[in-house]
Formats: C-alpha cells, sequence, structure tokens
C-alpha cells in the first residue's frame, strides 16, 4: 500500500478529486494547508532587517492506493494539477503499512 500526498493548488480540489472519482483508492482525505516551495514567495531585506514569509493556500490531498496501481494515480494527479506556472504543487510517496477498518 502507498499513501500519495498531493499538495496544490485550492481552485484544482474539485476538479483533482473529479478526476479521481473512477481511480482505485483505498481511501481520500483532504486538508487546507498553507506553504512556501522554491517559488520563494516571501519577502525579506538583507541583513538584521525585518523579514516576512507569506504562506500561500494550498489543499493537501492524500489518498492511499495499492501499491500496483500507485503509478497509475501518480501520472494521473500530475495530469490533472499540472496548470504550467510556477508553485503548481508537489507528489509524496510513502510506503504506508497495514491499516483496520473501524466499523461498528
Amino acid at each position: 500500500m502507498k499513501q500519495v500526498i498531493a499538495i496544490v493548488k485550492p481552485f484544482l480540489a474539485e476538479k483533482i478529486l473529479d478526476g479521481l472519482r473512477r481511480a482505485p483508492l483505498e481511501a481520500v482525505e483532504i486538508t487546507e494547508v498553507k506553504g512556501v516551495g522554491r517559488q520563494k514567495s516571501y519577502l525579506d531585506q538583507y541583513k538584521d532587517t525585518e523579514y516576512s514569509l507569506a504562506f500561500l493556500p494550498k489543499v493537501q490531498i492524500t489518498a492511499w492506493v495499492d501499491d500496483t496501481r500507485a503509478e497509475e494515480v501518480i501520472r494521473k494527479l500530475v495530469e490533472l494539477a499540472r496548470t504550467g506556472r510556477i508553485g503548481d504543487g508537489k507528489i509524496f510517496v510513502l510506503s504506508a503499512d497495514s491499516y483496520e477498518h473501524i466499523e461498528c
């Protein structure tokens, strides 16, 4: 099992979720997050002066998928999230151990 974490621009969240609707996912979690990446969206001045970091709003989509289908899901995420502009986001892939269902 793989845990795929995609951090993307907020306006793409619905498009991505619609695109993943038929994907072979075990579970999906969506969280609003803030952060900066290589776009360096911060204001600073040289030495001993004020430094201000402007965190950008993002959406984190975490999906759990079977090992054999992970590459397919990742390709689909890249296709849906790419706008061609800086700050499109990141995708992280982690190995996930077994899990348990909590049921009544």
